[in-house]
C-alpha cells in the first residue's frame, strides 16, 4: 500500500470514536450491479421459497413477502466476493488492523420501505468473541441512507470494553442489557450518507438502527473484516456455521493467536437464530414479563 487511502484525521477518528466514514466509494455503476444482483437473488428466493438464503420481514408489504436479510451474499454471487476485495476498502482497513485480513462473514440487510424492522442496540463481537478486537465492520450503503429510512446510529467512543447482552436469567438477548449502558447519556449519532458510502466501524462499537417508515428502501452490505491473529473463542452453532465461510483476503493466515483487548463475555448461544430473531423474541418476553399498564 503506497498511498493511505484514510486521512491522519479519518484514522484518530476511528480509534477515538470507533466510527468513520468513506463518502461515495462505489460509483453509480457498480451500484447498479449490486442492485441487479440482489434483486435476481430475492425474487429467485422468494418465488421458491427459500429460506436457506434470505430472512423475511414479519410484516408483508401491500401483501407480498418482502426480504429484510440475504444470508451471506459472498457465498451467492461474484459481484460481492470482488467488492469485498475491493483494493479501496482493504486499503483502508488494513490502516486500522494490520495487512493481514480475513473476512468473518458477510451479510445483506434490506430495509425495506415502511416495513424495514428496527435494529436494536448491540455491539457485533457480543456475537463472536475473538482473541483481540481487530475486527473492523465495513457498511457499505447501496442507497442513499438518512434519519427517515432508518440509516445506522451509533454511540462515539464507547468500544473499549464488551457490554452485557444476557437477560436476569443468564440468557443471550442479542441486545444490550448492561445497566452502565442503558442508563448512560451519550446522545446518538446517526450516520446518514449517500449511496456508495462505507461506515468503517470498530466490532465493539454499540450502533443500532431505527425503523424504515419511509417509501424509499436502504439496503446495506455488511462485510465483518478480522486480522488473521484474532481467532474465535466460543464455539455455537453460529461460529460452526460462520468460520467454514471465512476466508483469507490480504497477506497471510496466522501461526499464533494475539490475546489481546478487553476481556470478552462470552454469549450463551444454543443455536443459529439470527440478530432480528433474538432481539424479537427478547422484547416479545419484555411485553409479556412487563405488560404496558401493569
Amino acid at each position: 500500500m503506497v498511498n493511505s487511502p484514510l486521512s491522519p484525521d479519518q484514522i484518530e477518528e476511528y480509534r477515538h470514536d470507533g466510527v468513520t466514514l468513506l463518502p461515495s466509494l462505489l460509483d453509480a455503476s457498480t451500484l447498479g450491479r449490486l442492485h441487479e444482483t440482489i434483486d435476481s437473488i430475492v425474487t429467485g428466493a422468494i418465488e421458491n421459497g427459500d429460506t436457506s438464503i434470505l430472512e423475511l420481514e414479519p410484516e408483508d408489504l401491500d401483501g407480498e413477502a418482502v426480504a429484510r436479510r440475504i444470508y451471506d451474499p459472498c457465498e451467492r454471487h461474484q459481484v460481492f466476493r470482488e467488492l469485498c476485495s475491493d483494493t479501496r476498502i482493504l486499503d483502508a482497513v488494513e490502516c486500522l488492523i494490520g495487512p493481514d485480513i480475513g473476512l468473518h462473514h458477510s451479510k445483506l440487510n434490506m430495509k425495506p420501505s415502511r416495513v424495514g424492522s428496527a435494529v436494536e442496540w448491540h455491539q457485533d463481537l457480543a456475537y463472536f468473541p475473538h482473541t483481540n478486537d481487530d475486527l473492523v465492520t465495513a457498511l457499505v450503503y447501496l442507497d442513499d441512507a438518512s434519519i427517515e429510512n432508518g440509516c445506522l446510529q451509533v454511540i462515539p467512543a464507547l468500544h473499549h470494553a464488551y457490554l452485557d447482552h444476557h437477560d436476569e436469567t443468564g440468557r443471550f438477548s442479542g441486545l444490550i442489557t448492561d445497566e452502565a449502558f442503558t442508563s448512560q447519556a451519550t446522545p446518538a449519532r446517526p450516520l446518514p450518507a449517500p449511496a456508495g458510502s462505507v461506515i468503517l466501524m470498530h466490532c465493539l462499537l454499540p450502533h443500532s438502527s431505527l425503523p424504515n417508515r419511509s417509501r424509499d428502501g436502504r439496503r446495506t452490505l455488511i462485510f465483518e473484516y478480522r486480522a488473521c491473529d484474532a481467532l474465535p473463542i466460543l464455539y455455537s452453532p453460529r461460529a460452526a456455521n460462520t468460520e467454514g465461510k471465512a476466508r483469507l483476503l490480504r497477506g497471510r493466515l496466522a501461526r499464533f493467536a494475539r490475546l489481546a483487548g478487553p476481556p470478552p463475555l462470552l454469549p450463551r448461544l444454543d443455536d443459529n437464530k439470527s440478530l432480528y430473531q433474538l432481539q424479537e423474541e427478547t422484547l416479545i418476553r419484555r411485553d409479556v414479563e412487563n405488560p404496558p399498564g401493569a
